[in-house]
């Protein structure tokens, strides 16, 4: 599996003013890129090639006086340019005749100098190397201060150079994981569990662990109005307006960094201590229409459930994902009767036909672990229901027999596995 390691780069000036033409001349590249190939559409020619592209944009651009400085940064950078405008309109080629899953893609859209985010990539091939030092030596930048937060556990084989809203630069590491070492630092576990995700608790357990949502974005909301507020006042393109916007990005930043910390250090408990995890297939997408978007996208579901993806796979655990339809919140999870929708608002029920009383998001998290097939009798047994036909002539059973006990009666809704 391959992972992205990334760590904070303290550039000095005359390195940033490096990594500033190095971003430039990157976006210059693509936009010519794709410039060459909306002019072969409109000329009704078939699109250049990647090697045309080459030839034409980097290396005979170099000789022409609008385009030399192209030459004073690696020409890896620039090559790899031309790869993301070539990645950029394959996938919008695919997204248009469905072969890519997700939404439509629109097609690729030029670069500006005032985007919030740049990035060059260095493959293996542009010399890039780790100092003794601990620096990162990029060719045409120099030796780079890293602030090394962990090791890293392989050889990467390519880096990319990040520089975000708030004016911070990152070094993101592909590298590739070793499945021996991954299984050796997560031992084998013999637990489960059901996880339903919401806003008063950003996830309820199926053994009864409510964790607390921190509510990240509400927290910070008065120190971002107030920024907000500042950068507004300030006179666009003045050093000011650049201060002041710096200082709102940052204070989003800190929202975001915070956010990715809780869900990386709680996807991780969870896939440590459970070999299972079921969880609920959420459209979060149709949900921020509603007027619960802002709680929702401050929850970060997707984010979370993504993570716990991707760490299963790679500590060789399971994640189920059961329906986003199935009616977790309206079913006992002691008898299992649908007991109908109930508002948000109603937090506790007792069962009509059981009169257990259930914790509404506790019982839609044993719910969960159930519809998952996680749920084990004390002998092992899954609890999970299966398919079960449908005997000679119960469909014309009359009301009576069944209430007589001829027919099938409603307390068979699930059925449990015998030992």
């Amino acid at each position: 599996m391959q992972l992205r390691y990334s760590f904070r780069l303290y550039p000095d000036s005359r390195q940033r003013a490096a990594m500033t033409k190095a971003f430039g001349c990157a976006r210059v590249v693509f936009n010519d890129a794709l410039r060459a190939r909306e002019a072969a559409r409109a000329a009704g020619q078939p699109f250049p090639t990647l090697g045309q592209l080459s030839k034409q944009l980097i290396t005979q651009a170099k000789q022409t006086t609008a385009r030399c400085w192209l030459a004073e940064v690696s020409s890896v950078v620039l090559q790899q340019s031309l790869r993301d405008a070539e990645a950029a309109y394959q996938n919008f080629f695919a997204s248009l005749r469905g072969k890519r899953r997700g939404g439509k893609m629109s097609a690729p859209r030029f670069k500006s100098r005032k985007d919030s985010r740049h990035s060059i990539r260095f493959t293996a091939n542009a010399r890039w190397s780790i100092t003794g030092a601990g620096r990162l030596s990029l060719p045409k930048i120099g030796a780079v201060k890293v602030k090394w937060s962990r090791s890293l556990p392989a050889q990467p084989s390519s880096v990319t150079l990040i520089k975000d809203a708030a004016g911070r630069y990152f070094a993101s590491f592909v590298i590739d994981t070793d499945p021996s070492a991954d299984a050796a630092r997560m031992p084998g576990s013999d637990q489960t569990v059901g996880i339903d995700l919401g806003l008063t608790h950003f996830a309820v357990l199926s053994d009864g662990t409510k964790i607390d949502s921190p509510r990240f974005l509400r927290r910070a909301e008065k120190k971002l109005k107030r920024t907000q507020r500042d950068l507004s006042r300030k006179q666009q393109g003045s050093k000011n307006h650049e201060k002041a916007r710096l200082k709102h990005a940052r204070a989003h930043a800190q929202v975001a960094d915070a956010r990715r910390e809780f869900h990386h250090q709680l996807s991780t408990r969870l896939i440590r201590e459970n070999q299972a995890i079921g969880v609920e297939d959420l459209t979060v997408n149709g949900l921020v229409r509603t007027k619960l978007a802002k709680s929702i996208l401050d929850a970060g579901w997707s984010r979370f459930v993504h993570m716990l993806e991707y760490k299963a796979a790679r500590y060789g655990r399971d994640l189920v994902k059961i329906d986003r339809f199935e009616p977790t919140s309206q079913v006992c999870s002691a008898c299992g009767i649908k007991d109908g929708p109930k508002p948000l608002h109603i937090r506790e029920w007792a069962c009509t036909a059981c009169g257990t009383v259930h914790d509404r998001d506790h019982n839609a998290a044993k719910n969960v672990k159930t519809a998952a097939g996680l749920a084990v009798t004390a002998c092992g047994a899954s609890v999970r229901p299966g398919f079960v036909p449908a005997q000679r002539g119960e469909t014309g059973s009359s009301r009576s027999r069944s209430m007589a006990g001829d027919g099938p009666t409603s307390s068979t809704h699930l059925q449990l596995a015998e030992c």
